[in-house]
């Protein structure tokens, strides 16, 4: 297919997109993953209630019913945000196009990771704003990536498909910080370094997206990113 974008540049949008959306977008939805790891931590660990256990020697125990709870109602608010804000985000995906689109959602993955990244057992309550924030910013990544397939024209059908199989393919990210936690690497050091990963997310809006939106069908001199 002739066009202003070169194949190589359009093979480019389309790998890097899909390692976005396996790596970032729906990494929510491996939140028993990170359970594992936050109750090791002792996150909401508080709720917590010593019981006995009925048999001839009573024995002390615990009741941290209340704290799976708590676990529970973060991935399901969670979770209620990535469906919910499906609708406001394609709004202000349509409204506003690719790069303004992205860099709200940038900003959201960003702060959510800092959140996690920065919280202790005392302060678990930030788990709710940042699976919140992370919930949303991965729907808008998704949604801005959609449109790689209008590159591809017959196979865009093939593009888009790729791209959700990716998206639930991301709930492994969690699992991946569970084995990575069990090897001695902290909660901190995984999260700030996905918040690092917001540069990459930035470099390729500027270079590898367009500012609006890809058309189709595609115009055979059309170009985008920088310079485009």
């Amino acid at each position: 297919m002739a066009g202003g974008a070169g194949l190589a540049k359009r093979l480019g949008t389309l790998l890097s997109g899909l390692l976005e959306c396996g790596a970032f977008c729906g990494i929510i939805f491996g939140w028993a993953s990170l359970v594992f790891v936050l109750k090791d931590l002792r996150y909401f660990e508080g709720l917590c209630q010593p019981s006995a256990t009925p048999g001839p020697n009573l024995t002390q125990g615990s009741d941290c019913s209340g704290q799976d709870e708590q676990f529970s109602l973060v991935f399901t608010i969670g979770s209620f945000m990535n469906n919910f804000m499906t609708f406001p985000m394609g709004v202000v995906f349509d409204r506003f196009g690719t790069t303004a689109a992205r860099l709200i959602a940038i900003s959201l993955y960003t702060g959510g990771t800092l959140l996690v990244a920065f919280s202790t057992p005392e302060m678990a309550v930030l788990l709710f704003p940042a699976m919140s924030m992370l919930s949303v910013g991965g729907i808008l990544l998704i949604l801005t990536n959609m449109q790689v397939g209008n590159l591809f024209g017959n196979y865009r059908s093939i593009i888009i498909t790729l791209y959700n199989g990716a998206f639930d393919s991301s709930s492994a990210i969690f699992l991946i910080i569970k084995l990575l936690y069990e090897r001695g690497l902290s909660l901190r050091a995984m999260f700030l370094f996905l918040a690092a990963c917001s540069a990459w997310h930035l470099l390729r809006t500027l270079f590898l997206m367009p500012r609006t939106r890809i058309p189709y069908p595609l115009p055979p001199d059309y170009d985008y990113g920088y310079g485009g």
